[in-house]
């Protein structure tokens, strides 16, 4: 099967049924262009997609299934895996629920079970709430750390892409604090390579990595810190013994500017704000979530639930970083696809 023949099936969590996600889903599935390049289906609440319809004023059909091979996918229907956990009467629109918490994290573990079991070719997510989340009795930090627990992934790690922008975190959901202690060499180096085998997957035969600094000016010789002498070069030096192709420590002022326009295929950040801040100037409305290191593969939205958007149900929500998560789960699952049949 040629490359432009391949049209994966992509599992689409619902999220947070009183977030965007639902209505977002719904503008994107409307669109003819996702159903000539893939075959998706929505791991949710079946209601709650036919509610948000008239949210989205979309005139679609919904069609509930248990098994994806029960699904047609068609232009004109929305195929649902219909977890029916959500009581629509009991669902207030904009607020903190742990009903909708717990029926998130249902979403993301049968979408992870469908995937361990080839079932479909890729996972995509829907923002679900942490605060909600946690309500429900769930101790997770996010998506990112459900995913990892459940796929019993050791080493893995968030990439943000906006654009020609790709960045990698070697640190993400901790304090300042805790990130400055888990700067270490190996920590460094692991996301170094994960970040080269995920950009291939992307389509990069031979990824030029970026690895930003911790400190200002990277460290300037150890006047400002010794991490990037200490630690992040000689991540640096063995990666590059084992033929990756990186550059650093770069100055964290300047490296993402130069990255955007092309110079390297991904910059490695040392922590959460570092990273997250560029790709949001970037691409805010487009901007997507990749976990990488993962035995599956998962794009998600790179935004919340707009709680307030979801509540005033006007329509507004923007599907833009949901369909950019939706081509580039696409791309990458053809990646896998077809070197899975060249081995054949």
């Amino acid at each position: 099967m040629s490359e432009k023949n391949i049209k994966p099936i992509l599992g689409i969590t619902m999220g947070d049924a009183a977030g965007v996600g639902p209505e977002i889903i719904d503008k994107a599935l409307a669109k003819k262009e996702f159903y000539n390049i893939a075959r998706p289906i929505v791991i949710g609440d079946a209601s709650v997609i036919e509610d948000a319809l008239k949210v989205a004023k979309i005139k679609v059909n919904i069609n509930s299934v248990k098994d994806v091979s029960e699904a047609k996918y068609e232009h004109g229907t929305i195929e649902v895996i219909d977890l029916k956990n959500i009581q629509l009467s009991e669902l207030k629109m904009g607020q903190v629920q742990a009903m909708a918490g717990k029926a998130s994290v249902k979403y993301v573990e049968k979408a992870i079970e469908m995937a361990l079991e080839n079932k479909i070719d890729a996972i995509v997510t829907a923002p679900l709430n942490k605060e909600a989340m946690n309500l429900a009795g769930y101790d997770y930090a996010g998506h990112t750390e459900i995913l990892a627990h459940l796929t019993k992934t050791k080493d893995y790690a968030m990439m943000l892409v906006a654009g020609q922008l790709r960045v990698i975190h070697v640190t993400t959901h901790v304090s300042m604090r805790d990130a400055c202690e888990l700067i270490k060499k190996e920590r460094v180096l692991t996301t170094i390579r994960l970040t080269d085998e995920v950009t291939k997957k992307m389509g990069v035969e031979t990824p030029k990595i970026a690895v930003s600094g911790f400190n200002p000016h990277a460290g300037e010789s150890g006047l400002f810190g010794k991490e990037e002498i200490e630690e992040i070069t000689p991540a640096i030096e063995s990666a590059k013994k084992n033929n990756m192709n990186v550059i650093g420590p770069m100055p964290p002022d300047t490296v993402f500017l130069r990255a955007s326009r092309g110079e390297y295929d991904a910059v490695v950040a040392m922590y959460h704000d570092q990273g997250h801040i560029p790709v949001k100037m970037l691409g805010f409305e487009s901007g997507v979530n990749v976990t990488i290191g993962l035995p599956i593969i998962r794009t998600s939205v790179d935004h919340g639930t707009a709680y307030r958007r979801a509540g005033l149900r006007l329509g507004t929500g923007d599907p833009t970083s949901l369909e950019e998560a939706m081509k580039l789960a696409v791309q990458m699952s053809k990646f896998d696809i077809e070197k899975k049949q060249a081995k054949k």
